[in-house]
Order: C-alpha cells, then structure tokens, then sequence
C-alpha cells in the first residue's frame, strides 16, 4: 500500500491537466465557443485590411465617394460582428464554466465521503470550505475567459504573421523583434509568482481567522481587560495581510511596466528600417503600408494573450489544491459484496492504529457480541473514541482486523457498511434543514408518524413542539438555532430512526443534563432491544447495566466484565467510579 501512495504521488499531473480535464466535460460547448471567439478576435482585425484599401485608395487619388462608404461599412459590420460574436462565445464559455465548477466541487465532496476521516481532519474545516466555495468560484472568470479568449487570440495573430511573411519576411522579423523581449520581462514577472499568490492566501487566512475570533471573542475579551493586545493581534494580521500583496505587486511592477511598453512597441525597430527598404528600393510602398497596418492587428490580441498571464498562473494554484485533495487515497472498499456477514457480532483481533507517527492502539483484542450492550471507559485520551470510530469504518486499521459476523469490514462495500452502523456523536451536526427533514435523514422513506414516534421515543418530542414552529422548525446552520443538549436529541432520534443493527453513542449526551440523559439512557434501551449497543459515557453511572465494560488505558484493553465484577478486579475501574461518586455526591450537596 505504501509503495503505491508513493507511486501515486510520484505521477501526479500538473494543473493543465486537470484544467483540460475539467474543461473536457463540457468540451463541445467550449469548442463552439472558441469557434465564436476566432470569428469576433477574427472581425476586429479584418477593418485593418478595409483601412488598409482606404489609405491606398487615397495615395492612389482616388475620389470615389461610393468606394469609401462600402469599405467603411464594411468596417461597421465587423465592428458589430466583433461585439456580437464576442457576447456569444463568453456567453457560452461562462453557462459551461459555472458546469464545470459545479462538477469540481462535487467531485471534491464526494471524494471528502470517500477518503479516511484521518485524512479529511488533518486540514481544517475552514479549509475545505475556502477551496470549494471562494477559492473555486474565483477561477470562474479566468476558466470562462481563458480558454475561447486565449486560443483565439493566439490562433488569429499566427494568421497575421503568416500573412506579413508572405508579403516581406525581413520587415516581419523586424516588426517582431519587441515581441519576445517583452515576453521574456513578462516571463520574469512571474517568477515565484506562484509562491507570492500561496502566501497571500495563508496571509489572507490567518487575517479572516484572527477577525473571526476577535469578533467571537469580544465579550471576554472586554470583561477580562484585554482589548488592546487582542485588538494588536488583529492590526497585526491586517498589515501582514496588506503587506503580502503590496510587496508581490512592488516586485512585479518594473517587470510589468516594462513588458506593457516593449510589446507593442513593434514601430521602433520596423518603422526606421521600412523607410531605409523604401529609399533603397528594397520594398514597396505598398507592402510596407500593408506590414505597418497588420502590426496594428497584432497588438491587441497578444496584449489580451499578455493579461491572462498573472490570472493563468492564479488558476494553477488553485487547480492544484483541488487536485491534491483529489489525489488523496480513498478508503479501500470493494465495489460488490463478496461474502454475507452471518451475523453482526464485532470482533477485534491484534488492531494497531495510529494517526500520522503515533500510534494510538497498541493490539486490541475485543468481541462485541450481536444484541448486547457495551460500554467502552476509560481516561480521555486512552482510545475510546478511536475504537468506536474504526468499528464505523472512518478509518482503517494499520494492522490486524476487525470483523463483521466474520467479515473482514474492509471487504464489505461501504454503503452496505454503513447500513449496519448508525452512529452519534458529542459534535453533533444538524442541517439547516427542518427539524422533521433532520431527524428524517436517518431514513429518507419514513413518514412523518415515524419521525415523531422517534422523537418521542428519545425524549425530544416534548421541547419540539415547544419550539416556534414544532417539527417544521428551521434548526439553522450547524443546528445553531438548538441548544446544544437539543442538538445531541435529535442527533440520537435521527439514528434510532435509521434502525441500524449497530449503534455507536460516542458521549452523545454529553451536553445533556441528567434528568434528560436518563430520559434518553431508558429510550435508548427501549429502542435497541435485539441490536448491539456501543456506548461511550463520561458518566459512569448511566452505563451500569451493560452486558460488558470494557476499560480502556493508553490505547490497550485493561479489563473487560459486569459493573460488579470491574469494581471487584479493576483498580483504575474502582478509582475512576469512586470519582464519579463523589463527584456525583458534592453536586447533590
């Protein structure tokens, strides 16, 4: 496996990769709409050749009204077909691009569902949210533009050269001669500009985040006195934020400057020389007319070709960080179900599992039997969480198994995994959905009766038709318009409703109080009977009753058995009860 993450990470493609890859999906319209872009770049060059007519036509002395007003309408038809085309083609690169967008950010999301949530956690929410959503829809302009208005501004002046090398090669080498000199001032413009933009990102980063706890934060920051130092923090970040970009634009300015001068400064070097030609003989007047007027055609579109260069060089940045998550390695489950589990009794056997460099379990050995109650204990830190996360398949173990009535979880597909397990956890996520379509979640095809039969059966249906609407309550973003103990129910009624055969509580009642958490311990008796129950409680007294207890210390099982028997032969058991009494007691006193 890790040869072939190396490998893996060894033929990763480059951005334009990807870009051509994503732009693909779309390809006919992207197609149609270079195809638009050739003709509108296409006719605001040809009034060159029109005006090219007229200045002939008036050297030559000709005074004929009528030639003069065709060739200027001429010139007005292109100019309409220039704006006309140009509105059909960005038109239609735009309507593909917003396609294209969408389709990288289900991409991203579903390969977020499919990677270990290792992997997704070890970068912060905030980040994944600032790629997909801003960092994403930032390259919405460049992708519309770039690909009709790139091409079409390359593919037309190639045309122009090759018509000013059939009319006289020498003036057309000269005319050419500030062209790569000013690409070559452009090229050192980007220097480390992808380093510059990255840095940007992180300054800008570090700047939403220190306003984002400033503001969070004001209350203690004013009742505890320390306006000042917090305000300083965030000046701080605002100037480094500032700074960042100012020095990257300082940087680029000469180089800039003296790109956008040399480019289309082709006269310099052709006007002197078509002069000498003329005087000596060695080219026509009107040939060295007709260069002059084609060289007039050709500044604009590699100007516009010379813009995209900084914004091209953005979007490589930004395709590269959607593909370096799209390049991550998924969570290996096969596509079909080989073998039937025979029932679902869980079985650890010699499991080692460590985040990064460390390793947390160190050879867990455990059955959880089908139809019992279990309960995993233990000091924070020790691997409960852990235990119950690799028995929901967010991670794989690094060494030895865990089994499904004799399966191998990693040979079960993962949506017919995850029909087994329905889990809870302390961080509960509502949607902002209502609190009916929440609880819902748990199983699409339920009706509204069997949503609230749940609810009631969890001890939530009392406070939910309290709330201003009942069940047709909007319970915000991240379930914010709840409180916290009122998350965590609905949390629980959601997964009794998908009626999975395994249910992992991991301090799902953490934030209740302890009249609810008993309610909710006696519903969630009630509603497990027959299935296997994996608890994990800070509150010893609430799990008691357990078919087993298993204690867990620094990421190894200590002891296994009954309340009695754990208080009888478990010293860290014994010690971790006797403070949960006492604790208890002084609450009461």
């Amino acid at each position: 496996m890790n040869n072939e993450n190396k490998e893996n990470k060894e033929k990763r493609r480059s951005p334009i990769s990807w870009v051509l890859e994503f732009a693909g999906i779309h390809k006919g319209s992207y197609l149609i709409s270079v195809i638009l872009a050739i003709i509108s770049v296409a006719a605001g060059f040809i009034p060159y050749l029109f005006i090219a007519n007229i200045v002939k036509a008036l050297i030559s002395g000709n005074k004929e009204l009528h030639f003069y007003l065709v060739q200027c309408g001429f010139i007005a038809l292109c100019w309409i077909a220039n704006k006309l085309f140009h509105v059909f083609s960005t038109t239609l690169s735009h309507k593909a691009t917003f396609e294209v967008l969408a389709e990288i950010r289900r991409r991203i999301t579903k390969k977020l569902s499919l990677m270990p949530l290792g992997d997704v956690l070890d970068d912060a929410s905030g980040t994944y949210k600032n790629i997909i959503i801003e960092r994403v829809d930032s390259i919405e302009t460049t992708l519309a533009h770039i690909i009709p208005e790139v091409i079409s501004n390359i593919i037309v002046p190639i045309g122009i050269i090759i018509m000013m090398f059939r009319i006289d090669w020498r003036l057309t080498l000269l005319s050419l001669l500030s062209i790569p000199v000013g690409l070559l001032f452009f090229s050192l413009m980007m220097v480390g500009s992808e380093e510059s933009f990255n840095n940007t990102i992180v300054k800008t980063k570090a700047l939403n985040d220190t306003a984002v706890e400033y503001i969070n934060g004001i209350e203690v920051i004013k009742a505890f006195g320390k306006s000042k130092t917090s305000y300083e923090k965030f000046v701080v970040a605002a100037k480094e934020g500032a700074d960042c970009f100012i020095e990257w634009m300082r940087r680029c300015n000469v180089y800039q400057n003296i790109a956008l001068t040399l480019l289309p400064a082709q006269f310099l070097s052709l006007l002197p020389f078509s002069g000498w030609y003329y005087i000596t003989g060695r080219a026509e007047a009107s040939e060295i007319l007709m260069i002059i007027i084609l060289c007039l055609g050709l500044v604009s579109p590699l100007m516009i070709v010379a813009g995209y260069m900084d914004d091209f060089s953005k979007m490589s940045s930004i395709i590269g960080e959607v593909a370096t998550i799209l390049e991550k390695d998924n969570l290996e489950r096969p596509n079909e179900m080989k073998e039937i589990p025979k029932s679902n009794t869980l079985i650890f056997k010699d499991v080692h599992f460590g985040y990064k460099e460390q390793e947390i379990l160190h050879g867990i050995n455990l059955t959880i039997k089908e139809g019992t109650v279990n309960a995993l204990v233990g000091p924070s830190g020790s691997g409960k969480s852990t235990i119950a996360k690799l028995i929901a398949s967010f991670w794989d173990v690094d060494e030895g198994s865990i089994t499904l009535g004799d399966v191998d979880i990693r040979n079960i597909p993962l949506n017919e995994y995850n029909k087994h397990i329905a889990y809870v956890s302390q961080d509960n996520y509502l949607f902002d959905e209502t609190v009916m379509e929440n609880i819902r979640m748990g199983n699409p095809s339920a009706s509204d009766e069997d949503v609230i039969n749940a609810a009631k059966a969890c001890g939530c249906h009392d406070f939910i038709s309290n709330l201003e609407n009942g069940y047709n309550t909007i319970a915000g973003g991240a379930g914010g318009h709840l409180s916290g103990g009122e998350r965590q129910r609905v949390s629980i009624a959601r997964a009794m409703l998908k009626n999975a055969p395994i249910i992992i509580l991991d301090e799902a009642t953490a934030y209740t109080d302890p009249e609810n958490e008993a309610l909710v311990q006696k519903s969630v008796a009630k509603l497990v009977s027959g299935k296997t129950l994996i608890v994990i409680a800070h509150r010893l007294s609430t799990i008691v009753s357990s078919d087993q207890i298993i204690v867990i210390n620094n990421g190894n099982v200590e002891a296994i058995g009954t309340q009695e028997e754990l208080l009888k032969n478990s010293k860290l058991y014994k010690e971790m009860w006797n403070a949960h009494i006492s604790t208890k007691d002084s609450e009461v006193a």
